[in-house]
């Protein structure tokens, strides 16, 4: 339910006239939650902060957060969520530190009627809100849970090592290369050979958007794990756009060989191993 204008000035006036007790007891109360991970002069700060955007929203005539008047507030809260987030705080202690502020609030309205009539609601609003929070938290874990299981089930499917001939294997790549994936190349690639006894291994880059010094690194760093392994590897894929950039950023590939598309790459291993392409499915020695 909506506060009443007359509800949201008296409210504005209280943290305006009570600010110091307010913020130190407000600050007291959650540095409790926090366990100590947070300075106290940090604390106080945020929370200061926290009450200056609460006074003025609710003296500007907010009724909800959701009010043009608590635009400030709901920023101060989104930044408040993010830093926490960073530091590793959980969301349980981060809500807690919002929640505290009516914990606070009714001790500055001491023993008089006014106090009386909302402990009751704040004591039963603090049950619920603990119930809520429990949920919000176990959902989150679980979400989070599913999330990474998904995105490493994903990254398996993506990252294929495929058999294209007799001790030829490829690794076609999609998308972005990142440390995570290139880890997972390297490893697949590598018990693929060890299984496969396969001598020439293909690195094909056609479905990589982008090559940057990074991306260059991770296939460098594949291809001589390979050849520890005693395979020769081949890179395919290479774009105009691609060996622009390549050319631009002084990448140097050295001597592995490179060419433009899967076929071509498959082409030459065949040729190195006295194989001669005479049609679209047929080859000879």
């Amino acid at each position: 339910m909506p506060l009443s204008p007359d509800e949201a000035g008296r409210f504005a006036d209280l943290l305006e006239k009570q600010a110091d007790g307010l913020v130190a007891r407000w600050a007291e109360l959650v540095g409790g939650s926090l366990l100590g991970r947070m300075s106290r002069p940090e604390l106080e700060r945020q929370t200061r902060d926290l009450q200056k955007s609460f006074q003025q929203a609710l003296a500007s005539g907010a009724r909800d957060l959701t009010d043009a008047e608590a635009g400030e507030l709901r920023a101060q809260l989104g930044e408040l969520s993010s830093n926490r987030a960073r530091q590793g705080f959980s969301a349980n202690e981060t809500a807690v530190s919002v929640f505290a502020l009516k914990q606070a609030v009714i001790e500055l309205l001491g023993d008089t009627a006014d106090a009386q009539a909302l402990r009751g609601y704040v004591a039963f609003s603090a049950f619920v809100d603990g119930a809520a929070l429990f949920t919000f938290d176990s959902y989150v874990r679980v979400r989070e849970a599913l999330i990474a299981d998904q995105a490493e089930q994903l990254l398996e499917l993506s990252t294929p090592v495929v058999k294209l001939w007799e001790g030829v294997v490829a690794v076609p790549l999609v998308g972005t290369l990142d440390s995570a994936r290139a880890q997972v190349v390297m490893e697949r690639l590598l018990q693929t050979l060890v299984e496969t006894g396969s001598p020439h291994a293909i690195i094909d880059i056609t479905g990589v958007p982008a090559v940057d010094t990074q991306v260059a690194q991770h296939i460098l760093k594949t291809v001589v794990a390979a050849r520890l392994m005693g395979a020769d590897c081949i890179i395919s894929g290479i774009r105009p756009q691609i060996a622009q950039t390549i050319v631009a950023l002084g990448i140097e590939f050295g001597d592995i060989a490179t060419k433009s598309s899967l076929a071509d790459a498959l082409r030459y291993v065949l040729g190195k191993n006295s194989y001669k392409v005479v049609g679209a499915n047929r080859t000879e020695r």
